[in-house]
């Protein structure tokens, strides 16, 4: 791959990194601003306050998918990534400079919440406007490794999140952080994504979307109506994406509170594990893309669903007991080789399903009704299992969600080979051959 090509995947993945960082930073400094925003009182009553706004992000991010993939199908892949790393960079900042409860009330809740509102709408669009455009902008047989450095640039937002939480824990006291340091993160994302502002308004439009020629009529570009007679690939991301969100949500976002909890290991051998597993997942991506250009996506996405489908429960039960760091990194880290058959290609699988006009929106859409119904979810669900006295029943529910998966994977077609820019047209009608006559025979 040349410069140019690098350039492309390093413009399209940055400001993915950004959202995530700031997306993850919200969840992880909670515990410290919580009560920065509400009343004194019942400090879980807080949390639950906060955790409310956070959730109010998952519900916006279908919205967010239906705006900015109509946006990125209609104007132009550049044109929706620029927008979603604004909106992002704007939550950042709300949140940085919020007032106080003491300062000004609910005032700075309401502040709160316009920030998550914004945030869900952003990563809603970011996910389908980045897999489109690395998509769209590597060569056909190298779609698969540039798509990957999707979720390499998700995981290292939350590699650096998790960083920055550690080195500011080590370094400033409780107090401090309770009192300030929370709003430091948030000021370095606000950092983050006018740096990616700045090298997004000097990117260049897909060539596969300027010299789009679908069929898509202009009036129709990222509209329900168009994406509604690809309706069967559009249910075929949410089925897809089923088992894989679970999986990866199950596996980042909430290995940390499980190793901690459940398996009783300290919270900072808990987070410890969870930022060496990430460094390890993150460099696996693009390896696993680049055999999926060799070998095709469905072998992958067979092999991660045949994974999680039979050793989640196993692996779940032993890291419940894995005791210490090196047996929780290592049953951590197989679970993580498990879901990079998914995590790896399933940007440019879903982007390769729909023609130019509609493709922004068939992958932002459907993912994101996905992610916040199966994804979003995935924690609530696991301590309601919990609560419950029923912990185990959460692995049974992964396992079930990537067998759903499964199902689909065995079922649907191989993309690797599909020419974006005909995706959704009928085959060329081959002219019969002209009869020969007696003259020309001779």
């Amino acid at each position: 791959m040349g410069r140019e090509h690098w350039k492309k995947i390093w413009v399209g993945s940055a400001g993915n990194m950004v959202e995530w960082f700031d997306w993850f930073v919200y969840a992880s400094f909670a515990t410290y601003f919580a009560g920065a925003f509400f009343p004194e009182g019942n400090d879980t009553a807080k949390l639950m306050n906060t955790a409310g706004i956070f959730a109010v992000g998952f519900f916006m991010r279908p919205v967010g998918g239906w705006l900015l993939g109509r946006v990125g199908d209609r104007k132009g892949r550049k044109a929706a990534l620029t927008l979603t790393v604004t909106l992002m960079s704007a939550s950042a900042v709300l949140i940085a400079v919020a007032p106080t409860y003491g300062v000004a009330g609910y005032g700075g809740a309401a502040v709160l919440l316009i920030a998550r509102l914004l945030q869900g709408l952003s990563v809603g669009g970011e996910y389908a406007a980045s897999a489109t455009y690395l998509t769209e902008a590597s060569a056909p047989r190298h779609r698969g490794f540039a798509s990957s450095f999707q979720y390499v640039s998700m995981t290292a937002g939350q590699i650096l999140g998790l960083g920055l939480q550690i080195l500011l824990q080590r370094t400033m006291s409780d107090d401090a952080l309770h009192s300030w340091g929370w709003r430091i993160p948030f000021i370095v994302g606000a950092l983050g994504a006018a740096v990616v502002f700045y090298l997004r308004r000097t990117m260049l439009e897909t060539d596969v979307y300027e010299e789009s020629a679908d069929g898509t009529p202009a009036e129709g570009k990222g509209t329900l109506k168009a994406l509604w007679a690809h309706k069967r690939e559009a249910f075929l991301v949410v089925a897809l994406t089923m088992g894989g969100t679970v999986a990866y949500y199950t596996y980042t976002t909430y290995l940390t509170k499980y190793l901690s909890n459940s398996a009783g290991l300290p919270k900072q051998t808990a987070t410890l594990v969870s930022f060496c597993a990430l460094i390890v997942f993150a460099c696996l991506q693009p390896l696993a893309g680049r055999l999926s250009d060799r070998i095709g996506r469905r072998p992958l996405l067979i092999t991660f669903a045949l994974g999680s489908t039979f050793l989640t429960v196993p692996i779940m039960t032993m890291l419940k007991h894995a005791g210490s760091f090196w047996p929780a990194l290592g049953l951590s880290l197989l679970a993580l080789v498990v879901i990079t058959g998914y995590t790896s290609i399933n940007a440019c699988v879903k982007a390769e399903l729909f023609p130019t006009g509609v493709r922004a929106l068939g992958v932002a859409l459907p993912y994101a009704i996905a992610n916040a119904l199966f994804g979003g979810t995935a924690e609530y669900v696991a301590l309601w299992f919990k609560d419950a006295g029923l912990e185990s029943g959460f692995s049974w529910y992964v396992a079930g969600c990537a067998a759903v998966s499964l199902v689909v994977y065995l079922t649907m077609r191989e993309t690797r080979d599909i020419d974006l820019g005909r995706v959704g047209e009928p085959a060329p009608v081959r002219e019969p051959e002209p009869a020969k006559t007696p003259a020309a025979s001779a």
